[in-house]
């Protein structure tokens, strides 16, 4: 019962802790601009964890706020969709393993974050209702009309020799005189009560971290219906051993090497050996309709060798079959490799862009997927391993992407493989560069240095002017220490460099005649 009576104060710590987390919040965040803000007030959630968790954080471990903090790094160098992301699951991750509700294995970990924010949302209602429940269940209720009695009268009194202090000391009076409880009631407004009350609940989720029961509800209602279902037909697995056995598929990897030597041997022909194109096709023809179709084939090539190689079965074992898939999966991440060079053809002649550096990526991760496909057959791992294995590399993949600015990878190279800059290839599209944001400065710079080669001078001259307007805009912006990270301050330092070579032109007297 004790444990029972306990409840209550303990929501009561929580909230005192959330409170206080929200107030911050509305200083850091409320009609301010995101920057190291962001950072801070991760820090300062973290830390919120850990004072309501003393007993599950052992100084002597610095593993997890290690751990913590180096995925909190890429908010000091960005605010993203990205690096944000990456730090919400840190400290979801974070919040569960003090709380003792993390468990073991990578794809376990992933599962339980979506879990996490499944419930936040719900979380801080459900438990003030069974909060009031446990109030009620013990009698709380009777003891409230006593204890607001308790403060009628140390209130009333205090207010009267407040006033008669007041009467008696001209400070005490000015400052009296400078509540304005109009000005007070001005600043609560419905915005600001819905940005509490939103950053309130999420705070919560993080503070008393819990995971729906949903999925343990599932997987007994699964139970019951593989319980339920009936045994599986000998007539039906004879069929599924015919098609999906040995024979079938030693003769599908013949088959499939086969096809895709055919496919590698014309891109080795088309794309490295300088083969000459049918006559009207071009090569960022060939290049674009080749890229995204070969990445599709690699993914269903992928699955697959999955099925065909499952652990423990009769083809894993079989030595023909793992040569064989062994040399499917090599022509695969050569397919990978050529889809690559076919979008880098295709990037050489119509310019980059946000998605094209995302195929980048993707493909790269394609490629590091199938070699993993190798490492599993090869060591005899299981599919669970696999998992981890490609969940690791997709993390660490875009936690390095948090530190690259894509924006200004893609203003200088469009600008410099310009018409205009090398006088070959395409214009370049100045105004999708300038739409890149404050990234595109130093390129843009670069560009308007080459203007007297440019066809359209008028065209020039008005981006010029939106570029000067668009940095009067940012440096307004980052006045305000809030939106300070590592990028802008680089980006600060060349802005600051490039002013202080243009002097300002003396302005010269009205002489007559003039």
């Amino acid at each position: 019962m004790t444990g029972l009576f306990s409840a209550a104060p303990s929501f009561g710590a929580r909230f005192g802790v959330a409170a206080l987390v929200v107030v911050l919040a509305d200083f850091l965040f409320y009609g301010q601009p995101f920057g190291i803000t962001v950072l801070l007030f991760a820090i300062l959630l973290g830390a919120a964890v850990i004072a309501l968790h003393p007993t599950a954080f052992d100084a002597r471990v610095w593993a997890k706020p290690v751990a913590l903090l180096a995925a909190l790094l890429p908010l000091a160098e960005n605010v993203s969709a990205l690096s944000v992301s990456i730090a919400l699951a840190a400290l979801v991750a974070f919040s569960l393993s003090l709380s003792g509700r993390l468990t073991q294995g990578l794809v376990r970990i992933v599962a339980q974050i979506g879990q996490f924010w499944l419930a936040a949302p719900f979380r801080f209602i459900r438990d003030f209702i069974r909060w009031r429940r446990t109030v009620r269940r013990f009698g709380r209720r009777r003891l409230r009309p006593a204890a607001i009695a308790v403060w009628v009268m140390p209130l009333t009194l205090g207010a009267v020799f407040l006033a008669l202090f007041g009467a008696a000391n001209p400070v005490i009076d000015y400052w009296l005189s400078q509540i304005n409880l109009m000005k007070l009631l001005n600043l609560i407004e419905l915005a600001r009560i819905a940005f509490w009350l939103f950053m309130l609940a999420g705070v919560w989720a993080f503070l008393r971290p819990r995971l729906p029961r949903f999925p343990q509800r599932l997987a007994g209602v699964k139970d019951d219906l593989a319980k339920a279902l009936p045994a599986p037909d000998a007539e039906r697995q004879v069929v599924e051993g015919i098609v999906f056995g040995r024979p079938a598929i030693l003769r599908a990897l013949v088959v499939f090497n086969v096809l895709f030597a055919m496919q590698t041997g014309l891109d080795a022909a088309y794309l490295w050996g300088g083969v000459a194109l049918p006559d009207g096709l071009s090569y960022a023809a060939y290049a674009h309709r080749g890229a995204y179709p070969l990445i599709v084939t690699a993914l269903l090539a992928a699955g697959f060798v999955l099925a065909a190689l499952r652990p423990g079965s009769a083809t894993s074992a079989d030595p023909t079959i793992r040569r064989l898939v062994y040399a499917w999966v090599a022509q695969n991440i050569m397919l990978v490799i050529s889809s690559i060079l076919r979008l880098d053809l295709y990037i050489g002649v119509y310019a980059l862009t946000y998605w094209r550096i995302a195929a980048f990526v993707w493909m790269g991760l394609v490629a590091a997927g199938l070699a993993l496909i190798i490492a599993r057959i090869a060591l005899g791992k299981s599919n669970a391993w696999l998992s981890s294995a490609n969940l690791v590399t997709l993390s660490l993949t875009l936690y390095a992407c948090c530190f690259v600015n894509f924006a200004a990878m893609i203003a200088n190279y469009n600008v410099d493989h310009s018409l205009e800059m090398t006088g070959q290839g395409i214009p370049l599209d100045a105004w999708y560069v300038r739409s890149l944001g404050p990234g595109a400065f130093p390129a843009l710079d670069r560009f308007f240095d080459h203007k007297e080669k440019t066809p359209d001078a008028g065209a020039v001259r008005e981006l010029q002017s939106l570029r000067t307007s668009d940095e009067g805009r940012y440096r307004t912006l980052h006045r305000n220490w809030r939106a300070w990270s590592f990028r802008d301050w680089r980006l600060a330092r060349y802005l600051d460099s490039k002013a202080s070579l243009v002097l300002p032109q003396p302005s010269l007297p009205n002489l007559p005649g003039r």
